[in-house]
């Protein structure tokens, strides 16, 4: 494809992108409406907690390990290819789900999904990284982040209205048609791109990176299910993912051809914001996911009217993202990131004003509040990221941001989840005594577990209120913790990440980083200093 024709097209290519990204996104969030009635012996499949978690972090254990692996392919391979095959993958996967007649079969198919989804989503944000000059990617990648906030925020209300009409498999047959249309759209619509270097693969770095990320999500993800941090099988897997991705910076340094340049965390842009991104969807995305077993169980909403409940969160990404790159231009990123992860942090302090009883409308404040900091902390971390890096290496950069992401999000559910866990049995421990063992195993299990018991164990149904307590009281404890993280983050942020004067000084003395960007012709001089 020539250029004349890319520059045409790019803000299609952007829309086939956004789409793309959002069946990706979507899909995570849709899930958790539909735990309730996967359990369901007659309407779903009668799955244990155990294997609905699994159902779920089969899909993030598998998606977290070779989101790295993949950028680096779409980098050599080619993007657009590795992008349809994603897709392919991923629409397979969602039929498979769809029609699983065991719990099993559901976990296997589910990580097929974080096959796919793996490689679609590093993908997307290369492409857009090759596709727009630096004028116009701060502002491509500020639509790009928003679909990440808006699938967040949309996938709860749109696995609501399925439920309310349609069996359960329908929160993963509603992907097909979107990916078909997708991938059809990408064919004749996206360039291909990799990188134009012929330089060795690297097969025992990707190695490394695949086992060491497998290894750490696996012991993040069993730390929070089994919520005992001290067990050896939880220790032993994240000792040695820990250990592997040394051995992964180790040997990075030192080959001739690196699947990522580790020195590249030399640059304070690329290091502060991948930690800005980390920790910010580490401290917000685990108190977010625990809202929804608040909103309906402790609150008693359906899940349509919970997925409702954090519109709040999809118009706040909406009304800010777009805007996040003016906002940069005039006063730069460090500033812009900063006062988002101070937003955040106000957000997740807003926590400690809930109740079992407190009017909702505190809840969706809340919730805007989180959307409109995080709409402001996203675009400009990452588009600091990728103007780190040059365009050839745009795959390698995007998973980066994105594994930061992904393995944030698992380590924040499975930490503040043991956290709130740890607390709301310690409330009820005195007050399930008088409890039959199998009552006393569901009460003190989960909130949802303390209400499914109490309709249907008349002993259990005097403790739903006291659970309420407990899990609410749990859940402010989780949360300052959280917001004391994101604020750390932007403590991290206002330290390291340079200054707009320190960057266009960079600019000026065409450094490595930026000498690339520094050869398009900018339309104004603002313009040009978004692109960092």
């Amino acid at each position: 494809m020539d250029p004349q024709t890319i520059q045409r097209r790019r803000w299609y290519v952007l829309g086939v992108l956004t789409v793309s990204l959002l069946v990706v996104v979507l899909d995570n969030t849709i899930l958790n409406v539909a735990l309730k009635t996967i359990a369901d012996p007659h309407e779903g499949l009668g799955a244990t907690q155990s294997q609905l978690e699994w159902s779920i972090n089969s899909y993030t254990l598998v998606f977290a390990g070779l989101l790295f692996t993949f950028g680096v392919l779409g980098d050599r391979l080619g993007r657009k290819r590795v992008l349809l095959g994603g897709m392919v993958i991923f629409a397979i996967a969602s039929l498979a789900s769809a029609y699983a007649q065991s719990p099993t079969q559901l976990i296997w198919a589910r990580a097929l999904m974080g096959l796919g989804g793996a490689a679609v989503m590093p993908q997307t944000l290369s492409i857009i990284t090759n596709v727009f000059e630096p004028k116009e990617r701060p502002r491509a990648i500020a639509l790009w982040a928003g679909a990440v906030g808006l699938g967040v925020a949309i996938g709860p209300i749109t696995g609501g209205l399925l439920l309310a009409h349609f069996w359960w498999g329908s929160v993963f047959l509603i992907n097909v048609p979107v990916i078909v249309a997708g991938a059809a759209a990408i064919v004749f619509l996206v360039p291909e791109s990799r990188n134009p270097e012929r330089g060795g693969l690297d097969p025992f770095g990707v190695l490394l990176s695949i086992i060491g990320l497998v290894a750490l999500s696996y012991g993040i993800i069993r730390g929070g299910d089994k919520g005992q941090w001290t067990a050896v099988d939880v220790l032993a897997p994240i000792a040695l993912g820990f250990l592997v991705l040394a051995a992964f910076v180790w040997h990075e340094a030192r080959t001739e051809h690196p699947a990522f340049d580790v020195r590249l965390f030399r640059d304070p842009r690329l290091s502060a914001s991948v930690a800005a991104i980390a920790l910010c969807f580490f401290s917000a995305g685990g108190v977010f996911f625990f809202s929804n077993f608040y909103m309906q169980s402790v609150r008693g909403l359906s899940p349509l009217e919970s997925g409702a409940m954090v519109m709040p969160f999809a118009v706040a990404q909406l009304l800010f993202s777009p805007r996040s790159a003016s906002m940069v231009r005039r006063f730069g990123a460090k500033m812009v990131c900063t006062v988002g992860l101070l937003a955040v942090t106000g957000a997740l302090l807003g926590y400690q004003f809930l109740g079992v009883d407190t009017p909702l409308w505190v809840l969706g404040v809340i919730f805007f509040v989180q959307g409109a900091g995080m709409a402001n902390v996203m675009p400009p971390a990452t588009e600091a990221v990728m103007s780190a890096l040059p365009r050839e290496k745009a795959g390698a950069g995007s998973a980066l941001n994105n594994t930061a992401r992904q393995v944030a999000v698992a380590l924040g559910v499975a930490v503040l989840g043991s956290v709130i866990s740890s607390i709301y049995r310690s409330d009820l421990r005195d007050r399930l005594t008088a409890l039959p063992e199998s009552a006393r195993e569901a009460v003190g299990q989960s909130i949802a577990g303390a209400h499914q018991a109490g309709a249907v164990i008349p002993g259990a149904r005097a403790l739903i209120g006291p659970a309420d307590e407990a899990f609410v009281h749990a859940v402010h404890v989780a949360a300052g913790a959280a917001a004391l993280i994101a604020l750390v983050s932007a403590l991290v942020v206002l330290r390291w990440m340079p200054g707009r004067a320190a960057v266009e000084d960079e600019l000026v003395a065409g450094s490595p980083a930026a000498s690339e960007d520094a050869t398009a012709e900018p339309a104004d001089g603002n313009q040009e200093r978004a692109g960092v």
